[in-house]
């Protein structure tokens, strides 16, 4: 008759290791405009880890059965699970990590909402190469002076 193996429990994480994110934002750091974005969520303080991966960058790996292409044309988040969140979903699920952002996340959660915020986003997305081009070019006058 086979044994059980008991196994002793592992050490608790030290002090200093950072805890598992619960979410991974995957966003394009070549884009003003995310970058901007991203600035103000890393400047909030959340009780929830979050990682902020730059997909812009060709040295940063992707999730399984994505492409850079596909990750940079909308916004992504991952869980700690593993689940691939795109669009109205994946801003509601960090939203819903960061003080002050929580009651848009608790309205996107109402019935039919997450489908506007879906449609509206995907509006802005059709306009966001103009939005690009206008926010690289303030960037660049700002750093001139």
């Amino acid at each position: 008759m086979n044994q059980p193996v008991i196994v002793p429990p592992s050490e608790p994480p030290s002090p200093a290791a950072p805890p598992a994110a619960a979410l991974t934002v995957l966003y394009d750091g070549a884009c003003p405009l995310c970058r901007r974005e991203i600035g103000v969520y890393r400047g909030l303080r959340s009780n929830t880890p979050l990682c902020y991966t730059d997909i812009s960058s060709a040295g940063e790996p992707l999730p399984p059965g994505t492409t850079r292409e596909q990750l940079m044309a909308r916004f992504h988040v991952r869980t700690s699970d593993g689940q691939l969140l795109s669009g109205a979903n994946a801003f509601l699920a960090l939203w819903s990590a960061l003080p002050g952002w929580r009651w848009l996340a608790l309205a996107g959660r109402l019935p039919g909402a997450a489908w506007v915020m879906e449609c509206a986003y995907r509006a802005f997305l059709r306009g966001r190469p103009m939005l690009q081009r206008w926010a690289s070019n303030l960037e660049r006058s700002a750093t001139r002076r």
